[in-house]
């Protein structure tokens, strides 16, 4: 069973974000909802998109209140292009601004490569690309009328070193470093930035549901020799949105040292 854990509050942590706006896909659970107490605790208000986690969410909410952020929930299944630029139009309606968007949102059909079903497929480049591109292309011209946008896709290790039984969750994960690495190139000029945080083996839901015996097998190939923390993943993400401005097209990898 994994616990969450909260960011504890910090007085050295400088709210460098207060008047952003942060719309964070998939914010509900495990990273998402540390990126999103993160950046809150940073001065950010909170757009939490989730698709079907509402106790979930109302509890990242219920929290963020009582910190004295500003956050609001917004349903929506965001593989669906019109559900994702609905997403971003409502939240533009309530915070009159979006400043950064963090595209979390994922999911995972393991399957070894013979036995993937075309549902399999599809789902998952659904979810975890086809988002990212329905969800940016509608940020992105606000960001260029405002000159200003800080744009973090959340991508994985197996994007990277690939994983055996996730053909469609690396093809998905490789899509998006790609896809962010043109992103940075043309909205250079606008004053937006787009990076990858890219986290190895997390201690989310999606890897507690791993046998224990794997899940042991897979640490013994860390070199750190433990699992990544979601507020770990988290701080990278608030690098950078608060001091990265002259850093875009790139990866920060938080994996224990399993890719390099």
């Amino acid at each position: 069973m994994i616990t969450a854990i909260y960011p504890q509050s910090d007085a050295r942590v400088t709210r460098s974000l207060e008047g952003k706006v942060a719309l964070i896909t998939g914010a509900s659970r495990g990273i998402g909802r540390a990126i999103a107490l993160e950046l809150a605790e940073r001065g950010a208000d909170i757009a939490i998109n989730y698709r079907a986690s509402l106790i979930a969410a109302e509890e990242v909410r219920d929290h963020l209140h009582e910190t004295g952020c500003e956050c609001k929930l917004f349903q929506g299944d965001i593989s669906d292009r019109q559900h994702a630029r609905r997403l971003v139009s409502e939240v533009r309606d309530h915070f009159r601004h979006i400043d950064i968007l963090v595209n979390n949102a994922g999911i995972t059909r393991d399957r070894s490569f013979r036995k993937m079903t075309d549902e399999d497929w599809a789902e998952v480049i659904a979810t975890n690309l086809n988002s990212v591109f329905y969800c940016t292309s509608a940020v992105v011209p606000a960001m260029i009328e405002q000159q200003y946008g800080r744009i973090v896709n959340i991508a994985s290790f197996v994007g990277q070193a690939g994983n055996f039984g996730q053909a469609n969750y690396a093809a998905s994960k490789g899509g998006i470093i790609a896809f962010t690495k043109v992103l940075a190139l043309e909205l250079a000029k606008y004053n937006i930035t787009a990076n990858v945080v890219a986290p190895g083996f997390t201690e989310t839901e999606m890897v507690a549901a791993i046998p224990a015996e794997i899940l042991k097998q897979i640490q013994a190939r860390i070199p750190l020799k433990r699992l990544a923390r979601p507020e770990e993943i988290a701080k990278a993400v608030a690098f950078l949105v608060c001091d990265g401005d002259c850093i875009t097209g790139q990866q920060i990898n938080v994996n224990g040292g399993i890719y390099m």
